[in-house]
């Protein structure tokens, strides 16, 4: 009797042990030459994963979210995201909300400032803006994510673009504005309209926009089970943006938290409604070509049905990128060195949409 209850226990035993799997999870001041975004590199070591298990095993009633690659509930994760336009002058560049984006654009507009446009999942609380008006080119960014895209104003070529992609917007200037929107009177104009999540929930009912992805929809981004580190040469422990003499914002690696925190005008750029400085996992700068489209300065790019390079950064690494983007159809992927699709990290991501001949206005520093 005692000799089975032995067996018993060393058979549950190694059970077990085949059950458990292992799950892989300084800023110097030297500046390393320009980066070619054109260098394809066909023998591409693999990535390696770092060791931070996912603890919780089961993710009952969960799914990966097609914006982060992390676990979120069903009910959040299948639900259409929001793109907010956000300002971003000096005056406002504290933002409220921004901080919840899980997606980061940013790119010039007139007279050299730069605007944002956060990808939201799960949006919350009373206060989040300011919110600016529309460019054509965050439109089409909006589409990629078959987003709701919320803002207060827009150029006639935005008008002209929306109009062309049918994309689900609520703009500030016209029946919505009381609805979505309210402006904070002790701030001056046309700074101070705010959205908050209460008055976008209601702009969708009054329009009646559909709130979950399509059957079809295919997620704009693949990412790894784990955190993984990029096989790469090439460190980056800060990377600076010099958009134009206005505005030259900048990230900086955290190796411990494995993480860049965004910097602008200077100071940290936090969120007005946390105090909490914006950190991103992933960094993508994508080059396109870019050109004033009147003499208003207006900007326009050539992203409609186009290719182009640029740069993948995560956890202190670079590798150079392609983008293919083919407007029409809603289609928009990075691809590594190798040509494969490029795989990201779980996480929140800033996207740079950067001019192509100024490359030398994106500074690496080891």
């Amino acid at each position: 009797m005692k000799k089975r209850i032995f067996y018993i226990l060393l058979f549950i035993t190694v059970l077990f042990c085949i059950g458990c799997k292992k799950k892989d999870g300084g800023y110097n001041g030297d500046v390393i030459e320009e980066i070619d975004p054109q260098i394809t590199v066909t023998n591409t070591p693999q990535p390696t994963q770092s060791s931070i298990p996912d603890n919780n095993t089961s993710h009952d009633g969960e799914m990966r979210s097609y914006l982060t690659g992390l676990w979120v509930p069903i009910e959040i994760g299948t639900k259409r995201p929001y793109a907010i336009q956000f300002n971003n002058i000096k005056i406002v560049s504290n933002q409220w909300g921004i901080g919840q984006a899980d997606i980061l654009y940013e790119a010039i507009v007139e007279g050299g400032i730069t605007r944002l446009l956060g990808i939201f999942e799960n949006l919350t609380g009373d206060r989040i803006g300011s919110v600016r008006s529309s460019r054509h080119y965050y439109v089409s960014f909006a589409d990629e994510y078959d987003a709701i895209y919320i803002h207060y104003g827009k150029t006639k070529y935005a008008v002209a673009k929306m109009e062309e992609l049918g994309i689900d917007h609520m703009d500030g200037n016209g029946s919505l504005d009381t609805v979505v929107f309210y402006r904070d009177n002790s701030m001056k104009a046309p700074h101070n309209a705010f959205t908050s999540i209460e008055g976008i929930q209601a702009g969708i009912k009054k329009m009646g926009f559909e709130t979950e992805y399509a059957s079809d929809y295919k997620p704009h981004y693949s990412f790894y089970e784990n955190d993984t580190d990029l096989n790469s040469t090439i460190g980056v422990n800060k990377i600076t943006l010099d958009y134009s003499n206005y505005n030259s914002p900048y990230l900086e690696y955290n190796s411990d938290e494995k993480l860049y925190y965004r910097f602008q005008y200077g100071e940290k750029h936090i969120d007005s409604n946390t105090k909490e400085q914006l950190t991103f996992k992933n960094i993508i700068v994508q080059f396109v070509k870019e050109w004033d489209i009147d003499k208003n300065d207006y900007q326009t790019m050539d992203i409609e049905d186009a290719t182009g390079d640029g740069y993948y950064i995560t956890n202190g690494k670079l590798i150079n990128i392609t983008w293919k983007k083919n407007e029409k159809n809603r289609w928009m992927r990075y691809y590594d060195e190798s040509g494969a699709e490029l795989t990201i990290n779980p996480g929140k991501t800033f996207i740079s949409i950067f001019p192509k001949d100024r490359t030398e206005d994106v500074e690496i520093t080891q």
